[in-house]
């Protein structure tokens, strides 16, 4: 006796002007925030499946408190593996962190492996493969590609398959499955290696922020944010970057943080990247303070030069002008031809023009004085 609706507009359910009770509702996390944005839900339901892109725990606490007494489902799965392949349901007490996305569902095989195929330890972040009779057969008129995707599954019965995901996971000490971001969401910034759903889920536990993406910019010189504010919140940039700086190591703080009322979305309801705008030219945050020693004075004319940059202050920091390990290089050459011995690694350690002036200071030697005649 029950019905399906198939919703092509989720959002616009709010603008009907009755509100509807349903059994179970199923959307998209980012489209279900909207929904709930305006106070009272236009549609409220026993269970609320939410699929599609990472949870936040925001979200979560936004649904239960719009719906109290709702059953919450986190489900994940590609269409490769009929759709649903883990699922996590949350009890009374939802969590503070962003949810997992669970165990794997009945006939259905979850592994954590390494490039070599090789389970990880728990904790340890790896690709996630899925096994089991509900693996489809492949890729219609494309062999190839299902050469690649579906490959010989080491841990099953002959002839049996597994699907690379392409989903990066790491398996908690209870076993749940915590989601990290996907594969070709690793980006390189600065020389160091990034996983940008790792720094969106830290954005979004930043006070007072409902959603995040994270983007490489400048040619993966340096790492931006986009924050939308929840509801009646108000989101300084440079307050995000100091709570970021409290819990990431200073390459995964993005050196730009935009705020956006919302982010752009594609048909199927997921964050739309290429639509994200531009951040513009990096700003610094701090006063311009000009070079006061011979040191300072050399390295500020040797970091505006390499950086093709107007002016270097003191207190601006060598990454966030959009130096990178290639560029260190060149400065390192440029300040002992000046005679101020440094090195790459003085150049991570100390990023502003003053700390690696007093570095620069202390390791190169005085002349000794000229004997008085």
């Amino acid at each position: 006796g029950g019905t399906v609706e198939v919703v092509a507009d989720l959002p616009a359910l709010a603008d009907e002007p009755d509100a509807r009770r349903a059994g179970l509702l199923s959307g998209v996390p980012s489209v279900i925030s909207r929904l709930l944005a305006g106070g009272t839900p236009p549609v409220t339901a026993d269970t609320v499946v939410l699929a599609g892109e990472a949870l936040s725990a925001q979200t979560a606490h936004e649904v239960r408190a719009a719906m109290p007494g709702c059953e919450i489902a986190n489900i994940y799965g590609p269409t490769e593996a009929t759709v649903y392949a883990t699922a996590w349901f949350g009890g009374e007490r939802l969590p503070d962190q962003a949810p997992p996305i669970g165990r794997a569902v009945a006939r259905t095989r979850a592994y954590v492996l390494d490039r070599s195929l090789r389970p990880q330890p728990v904790g340890v972040t790896g690709e996630l493969y899925l096994g089991g009779p509900g693996l489809a057969r492949g890729y219609l008129g494309r062999p190839g590609l299902t050469a690649a995707r579906f490959v010989a599954d080491p841990f099953g019965a002959p002839g049996e398959r597994m699907y690379r995901t392409g989903d990066l996971v790491r398996r908690r000490a209870d076993g749940e499955l915590e989601y990290v971001g996907r594969i070709d969401q690793q980006v390189k910034v600065r020389g160091f290696r990034i996983e940008l759903g790792e720094v969106e889920e830290a954005l979004r536990g930043c006070t007072g922020v409902a959603e995040a993406a994270a983007v490489a910019a400048d040619g993966h010189r340096r790492l931006v944010g986009y924050v939308v504010p929840a509801p009646g919140e108000r989101v300084e940039p440079e307050t995000v970057r100091r709570e970021l700086g409290r819990t990431l190591p200073d390459y995964m703080v993005p050196s730009t943080v935009v705020v956006l009322a919302e982010l752009p979305l594609n048909p199927n309801g997921k964050v739309d990247r290429g639509r994200l705008p531009d951040p513009g030219p990096a700003v610094r945050a701090v006063r311009h303070v000009a070079p006061r020693t011979p040191t300072e004075r050399a390295l500020a004319a040797i970091l505006a030069d390499v950086l093709n940059v107007e002016r270097v202050g003191v207190d601006d920091n060598f990454f966030e002008l959009g130096g990178d390990s290639i560029v260190s290089i060149q400065v390192v050459a440029r300040a002992r031809a000046e005679g101020l011995a440094i090195t790459s690694r003085d150049v991570y350690r100390h990023q502003t023009v003053a700390a690696l002036a007093r570095c620069a200071d202390a390791a190169t030697p005085v002349p000794a004085a000229a004997p008085a005649p």
